[in-house]
């Protein structure tokens, strides 16, 4: 989904991270991240241009069903001057991940995503505004699937974490592994700042990057 907020509201991830609580009693929810798309003045943002992502890995509703409830809840909390989009991909790839990656490089078209959601077997609709929403829930569906891209702002309990952790209890937290950039597996220390942990999506896992600040004592870095 994407860009159903306006300055001075709640944001996109708020509502997904709210809408994923609802799925939830009747699906099982990985995790919602987070996907950063084309910054560009041309291109209009409330804020960072980015869209948000529910994981679904099971549940007992079919696709039609699961889109109309998440269409009546982003209805529910329609924010007058926003844009939403939702765009929901009944399977891993084939996606359209191809257009998720030319979202993140240069301006695309509601056409263009219409298409792209067309071709990947993805229900998608714009609910109102402008309708460049759509374009937004499109690539996030697309870079989320392609499993290299965003990284989660919720999953498993690693938003209860605050402080120093240790990494054993970063990874028990719901992380598959902690990491430096240049894919280096970390076993041993602690992570400062962990309020702001936001593990990476990572070859279709949830990983926390990391560096050195002190004698086992790591800090997170993100890739955008």
């Amino acid at each position: 989904m994407d860009d159903t907020d306006m300055p001075g509201t709640r944001g996109t991830g708020h509502l997904a991270r709210h809408i994923a609580g609802r799925l939830a009693r009747h699906s099982t929810i990985r995790g919602v991240s987070r996907h950063q798309l084309l910054r560009d003045p041309r291109v209009p943002m409330t804020k960072n241009n980015s869209a948000n992502v529910i994981h679904v890995e099971n549940t007992s509703r079919k696709v039609d069903e699961l889109f109309a409830e998440v269409r009546e809840l982003m209805l529910e909390q329609f924010i007058e001057g926003s844009d939403p989009g939702l765009c929901v991909l009944p399977h891993a790839p084939p996606s359209p991940a191809d257009f998720g990656g030319r979202a993140k490089r240069e301006l695309v078209t509601q056409a263009q995503a219409a298409e792209a959601a067309r071709k990947a077997g993805a229900v998608a609709e714009s609910l109102g505004g402008s309708g460049d929403g759509l374009i937004g829930a499109v690539a996030g569906v697309g870079l989320a699937a392609g499993g290299n891209d965003g990284r989660f702002v919720q999953i498993a309990r690693i938003r209860e974490l605050t402080g120093s952790v240790s990494i054993a209890d970063v990874i028990t937290s719901g992380v598959t592994r902690v990491q430096t950039i240049d894919g280096t597996p970390v076993h041993d220390g602690t992570v400062s700042g962990c309020e702001k942990l936001r593990p990476e999506l990572i070859e279709g896992a949830p990983v926390i990057l990391v560096k050195p600040t002190a004698d086992g004592v790591w800090e997170m870095v993100r890739r955008d």
